[in-house]
């Protein structure tokens, strides 16, 4: 099968989106399929070769976040380029209801298109204004994909219509079987994330750590993300700072080390999450989740069963959770073992499948994807009025 896949956001910035966007295409060739990815990246970021670049994008404020998109009159000319050399059987695109990529294709294309719904934002203003000019695009999906019953139901409230839930996925074994690194254990706690955007969460866990190092003294707090870690740690008592380590960027092998390392993974996060690919790596890692009690958080810990739970936002719980759990290995064996357990329902081998399937369905009997007759002329001039790259 010719599988054409759009990332919304540029490639050259590490995201949860883009990540799992690599990993499916990447099962998809090793299953023997052709598949084609279209992104937003700068010209000197280096490409897998199954990525072409639709130019460098510029960041754009988007679901509690800063993302990097791509759109405008020359965006949609290289969209329309990649789907005639393409000829692909079917074009899954991501986030089509974000202002970039996928909502370029889901007016260009025509045939074919299978959408998958990241987002998870009850409260999404911008989305409920936008509904008019999305109904078009949308009304040409053949299929949609919800990473999580949360994110579908910010599909279902805001722009109509239903999907079928499935996770992102994860290679488990490839996180499973990664050797700690000795530095990285021994009374550990590990955080990933963007150290400045405050909705991961770290400002929380810094305002925990005085209580966790009081009751655990020797314990060290790991930190892998970018962003400033002078200002990360500017809220805590200085004769503490010295117990945060700052690991920055690491790659994807040490991040299954740094995961197979830590006594305890812990994910604040206080919201806009519509999965949490974090928590399932952990897992797959064998560390023992705790994480702030968001909905979609609670679903893919099982509700509590494979990984526990704190108020959201609330340090004090965050720092007594952490302490009791660091006290009890018995407790942390349990956490790690049930993880391991529930996260095969990740697995790509799985969650792969299950792509296929919707692949599979909306393909059965159609023409391969090409460029829609009307987006020659005036209507797309008109739905992008005045943008341009």
């Amino acid at each position: 099968m010719r599988i054409g896949i759009v990332c919304p956001y540029s490639w050259d910035v590490p995201g949860g989106v883009q990540f799992h966007i690599r990993d499916l295409a990447e099962y998809f060739i090793r299953l023997g399929h052709d598949v084609s990815v279209l992104a937003p990246a700068d010209d000197d970021t280096p490409l897998p070769p199954y990525v072409v670049s639709a130019g460098r994008a510029v960041p754009v404020p988007y679901n509690g976040s800063v993302a990097r998109l791509n759109f405008g009159f020359l965006s949609a000319a290289r969209v329309r380029r990649w789907l005639h050399d393409g000829e692909f059987d079917v074009v899954h695109i991501h986030e089509p209801s974000s202002p970039s990529l996928g909502l370029l294709t889901c007016w260009i294309a025509q045939g074919p298109i299978v959408a998958t719904f990241h987002t998870s934002n009850p409260r999404s203003r911008a989305m409920i204004a936008a509904y008019s000019i999305l109904q078009a695009a949308l009304e040409k999906i053949s299929a949609r994909i919800a990473v999580s019953e949360y994110a579908r139901r910010t599909l279902v409230e805001h722009l109509g219509g239903d999907a079928v839930v499935i996770p992102n996925g994860v290679d488990v074994d490839f996180f499973a079987k990664a050797k700690p690194k000795p530095e990285w254990q021994g009374d550990t706690i590990g955080f990933v994330g963007r150290i400045d955007e405050p909705r991961k969460g770290l400002p929380v866990l810094m305002k925990a750590l005085p209580k966790i190092f009081a009751e655990r003294p020797g314990t060290r707090l790991l930190i892998a993300g970018r962003g400033d870690a002078e200002e990360a740690v500017e809220s805590l008592p200085e004769e503490l700072r010295a117990r945060v380590e700052f690991l920055g960027m690491v790659s994807d092998e040490d991040k299954a080390r740094f995961l197979r390392s830590v006594d305890l993974y812990i994910a604040p996060n206080t919201g806009g999450e519509s999965f949490g690919i974090i928590l399932v790596e952990a897992m797959s890692a064998g560390a023992p989740v705790l994480a702030s009690d968001l909905d979609a958080f609670a679903q893919v810990l099982d509700q509590g069963a494979a990984g526990e739970l704190f108020t959201n936002e609330d340090a004090d719980a965050l720092a007594e959770a952490a302490v009791r759990l660091l006290g009890d290995p018995a407790r942390l064996t349990e956490l790690s073992e049930r993880g391991s357990a529930h996260v095969r329902r990740f697995d790509w081998s799985t969650v792969g499948a299950d792509i296929l399937s919707v692949y599979e369905t909306v393909t059965a009997g159609a023409a391969a994807v090409g460029v829609a007759e009307d987006d020659r002329g005036t209507g797309l001039r008109a739905r992008l009025g005045l943008a341009r790259d």
